[in-house]
Formats: structure tokens, sequence, C-alpha cells
């Protein structure tokens, strides 16, 4: 066992004097041998996650623990790669990987025959004179990783190392760490990674730990039954890919609750164009899509996309299935009707489907006059969220509420109000 978290959660004090809760009782724990991927969506607080494994942030509540021992300051036995390379642009590639056996006072004649193995067993000998401005961003990604493993770290932490390159050269560096491991000579007992890219975590990863958001908690734990190398051609790599996709959309829990309440099913971030923008997408490719093929043909991440997915799929304008989106008889009615009708079809989804708006149109019918202010919702959000995100619920909600006309808002006076609608979906 290397590391072992128990109950860890961490908070941090916003502008307006508020806790920001972003850990919520992680319990996990990683061993030798393995490597083990944190995915999550962007907010789910995984680098958070890999910043307290390695020591640099501390747990506000709870316990870290590194060969059974309680972690007080930097983890001694790890070494990170950054997403941003984060390499020292006036020292050389040799030098930028010396730093830190410098910090840890090596000799210098120690220092320099060990970054020069790890220059050449990372596929970089021959550039220890060039600097960082000479070099491609996968070059300089490969600095980031030896400036690690020539610390023979236990634990090798990588927040998103891939993320910042292009596609075919992030392929070829998998391909080549995989074959690191692999190997006899990798100087590093365990690898965790973070990523928001789930065909990459079923790539590489032993077990995958999924993480919700707002705050950060451990939705799921995937052991991959994947033999390597993988591929990711195979059924069997496509039902793990499908089975995490459904748990990062909270898809498989969402059944348990008839009528969810607006915390516990909150408003994707997504706006009406947007979502309508995708549904029509889908219904001129016949009807289906593949989520990551539809990324790469708008050239976006999936990350970008889930929450207009997300959304869509809240008004059961699409059906998800794993990573594959398909179009419903109610999402072909909206994207095909008159702008009238199909503002008729949104109001009737948002209204039963979209629970925050379905709260606040029952509130609004329910009061004297129609009329409510909305900081009335915005207090009760912020006992479930940070105050920014609370914000954002209601931001999403009045857009929606407004383009299908269940209520309007009154920025001068805070009002939120069915005066003057009178929408048959209501």
């Amino acid at each position: 066992m290397l590391i072992s978290m128990d109950n860890v959660s961490k908070s941090f004090t916003g502008a307006a004097g508020d806790e920001l809760r972003v850990l919520d009782g992680i319990t996990l724990d990683l061993r030798a041998g393995e490597i083990v991927a944190l995915l999550g969506r962007s907010g789910s607080g995984k680098s958070t996650l890999l910043r307290t494994v390695a020591g640099l942030i501390s747990p506000t509540s709870g316990t870290v623990r590194y060969r059974g021992e309680v972690l007080n300051g930097a983890n001694p036995g790890a070494a990170m790669v950054f997403q941003s390379f984060a390499l020292m642009p006036w020292l050389t590639v040799q030098d930028n990987v010396e730093l830190g056996l410098a910090a840890r006072g090596v000799a210098p004649a120690e220092r320099r025959a060990r970054a020069l193995a790890a220059l050449d067993l990372i596929g970089l000998d021959g550039f220890e004179s060039a600097y960082p401005k000479e070099l491609s961003g996968g070059m300089r990604q490969r600095v980031g990783f030896a400036r690690a493993l020539v610390l023979e770290p236990d634990l090798l932490l990588m927040d998103e190392p891939f993320s910042a390159l292009d596609v075919l050269t992030a392929e070829n560096l998998r391909t080549e760490l995989m074959s690191l491991w692999a190997g006899d000579q990798f100087p590093t007992k365990a690898i965790c990674i973070v990523t928001h890219n789930i065909e990459e975590a079923v790539l590489l990863a032993d077990r995958v730990f999924v993480l919700g958001a707002n705050p950060g908690r451990i939705r799921a734990e995937v052991t991959i039954p994947l033999a390597r190398p993988r591929d990711r051609r195979s059924t069997a790599f496509a039902s793990v890919v499908d089975h995490l996709y459904d748990l990062l959309a909270g898809r498989e829990t969402e059944e348990s609750s008839p009528e969810p309440t607006p915390t516990a099913r909150p408003l994707p971030q997504a706006s009406v164009g947007g979502l309508a923008g995708l549904v029509e997408i889908i219904h001129a490719r016949g009807g289906d899509a593949d989520l990551p093929d539809l990324a790469t043909d708008l050239n976006f991440e999936v990350d970008d996309l889930l929450p207009l997915v997300d959304a869509a799929a809240m008004l059961q304008l699409l059906v998800v299935t794993g990573a594959d989106l398909h179009l419903t008889a109610t999402g072909a009615a909206f994207t095909t009707a008159d702008i009238q009708h199909s503002k008729k079809i949104f109001a009737t989804q948002v209204r039963d489907h979209a629970p925050l708006v379905r709260t606040i149109c029952r509130a609004l019918d329910a009061s004297a006059d129609g009329s409510l202010r909305a900081t009335f919702f915005l207090d009760l959000l912020r006992r479930a969220f940070s105050a920014t995100d609370a914000q954002h619920q209601l931001d999403t909600a009045i857009d929606w509420g407004r383009y299908a006309e269940l209520f309007d808002y009154d920025t001068n006076t805070d009002q939120l109000t069915t005066d003057g609608y009178a929408n048959a979906a209501r």
C-alpha cells in the first residue's frame, strides 16, 4: 500500500467569505504495481485530489497516509507531471531534468548521470543542450516525464499530461508510456493519472475512480478487466467505455428517484441555443451519433459537449446509451418544428423534466400574485451549492424558463413572475 486516503474533504474560502467544498469524503488507496485513473468532469476536484496525494495541499478533514505514515507536507515518494509542461525556459533540457535532484542535494556528477539515463529512457538523448523553445509540445512533455522519473519515485502523479498535445502526439506518448511500464527499467512502482478522457482511462488504468462534481465525491470504483495491450476496437473495450460514460453522467442512479429535487439533479450549464444546436446536428446525422466521434468532428473535447448532452438528455430530447446519442421522437419534433411549436415542445419538456424550473413554476403558481423574488430560490440553492454554482443554477433556470415563456425575470426588481404568460405547458 503506497497511499491510503480516509474520508478526505477539502474546502477553500470563496471571495465572499463562503465555504467552497471541493472534495467531500474521499476514501481510496493506491497500491504498488497498478495504474489508477481519476476520471471526472471539470469541477470534480480531480487536480485537487492529486495535489492532496502529492502533499501539496493539506486536507481540511480526514487523513492521507504514505506507506502507513500520516502525510504532513510534500510526499517524499511522489513526483508530478503537469498538463502545462512547467519547464524553466532559461534552462536546458538536461538542467530542467536535474532540478529535482539538485533540490534534494544530489552531487553534480550523480545528477548528470541520472539525468542522462532518464533522457535516454524517455527518448530524448541528443537534446540535452536544447532549450524548451526549441522543442515541440510532445518533446517538452517528454522532458516533464524525464524530470519526474529521474527522481525514481514510488508514485508517478500525472495531471492530464496529454491534454495539451495534438491527438497523434498524445497517442504516441500513451503507447510509449505503456511500453515503459511493461518493461524492467521503469523506475516507479505505481501511476495515478487525472483525466476527463474516458478512452484514455480505459487504455491506461487498472482501476478507475469516477468522481462526481460540486463537490468532488467518488461515484464509483471500476476495475478494468482487460489485458494489455488493449484493443480499443474490441467489444470488451467498448463495453467498459460505455459503462464509464453512464457513471460519469450519473445516468445509472437517476432512475432511483422518480422526481429528483433541484439539488439532487442540478441543471447542466447549457444555453437553450447550445442544446438546440446539438440536437439539430444529431438530427442532421440521421438521429444517431457517437459522442467521441462527434467531439472530434466538431474539434471539441468530450468534456465540452457533456453539459449540452446532459441538458438534451434531461429534457428527453436525446437518449444516451454509453457513448451513443439517439434522437427521441420529441427531439426530432423539437428540431423540425417552426419556432412557436418548437418553443411549446421545449416548455413542456423543461417544466416536466428540469427539477429547478419545475420548482420555480410550482412556487409561482402557488404564490398570491404569481410573483416571487429570485433571491428566494438563490438562498435555497446556496444550502447545497457554492455561491457561484448556485448563481449558475438560477441563471440557467431563468434562461430556460424565459425561452419557454413559463415565467419572466426583471433584473431591476429581482422578481420572477408569470404575469403576461399563458403558456399551454403551465
